[in-house]
């Protein structure tokens, strides 16, 4: 399985992990957050897949998610209602997001993303 990219192009962290993408020759299927934005049953798959706390796949610095006044809603919710939310609107989704067959990196940290993408690399 190709690796899913899933970004936001006029994204300050979007472009760095991008960049560190091409840098690193890892061959990607990069989707546009907003406008291929995740479906529900992504969203519940990714979930189960990342090892944490459903919550971190909101993009709390968003706009949308304070319009949305989502801070205290989030904490009552299942994933599977967090997924339904999500999957209204791209911005509300943290990027960038990387999945993985095993694992889903929210975020860009360089050095999980290293660990993550390139001791498992196939050439």
């Amino acid at each position: 399985m190709k690796p899913i990219f899933l970004c936001y192009p006029k994204c300050s962290t979007c472009q760095k992990a991008k960049k560190f993408l091409l840098e690193n020759q890892i061959d990607v299927e990069e989707r546009h957050i907003v406008e291929d934005r995740p479906q529900k049953n992504e969203l519940v798959e990714w979930m189960q897949r990342y090892q944490g706390d459903a919550k971190k796949f909101f993009n709390t610095s968003g706009l949308v998610y304070r319009e949305m006044a989502l801070k205290d809603k989030v904490k009552t919710m299942t994933p599977d209602q967090m997924a339904e939310v999500l999957s209204t609107n791209g911005m509300l989704v943290k990027r960038p997001l990387v999945i993985l067959e095993n694992a889903v990196l929210i975020g860009f940290r360089e050095e999980q993303w290293r660990m993550a993408l390139l001791t498992n690399k196939q050439d």
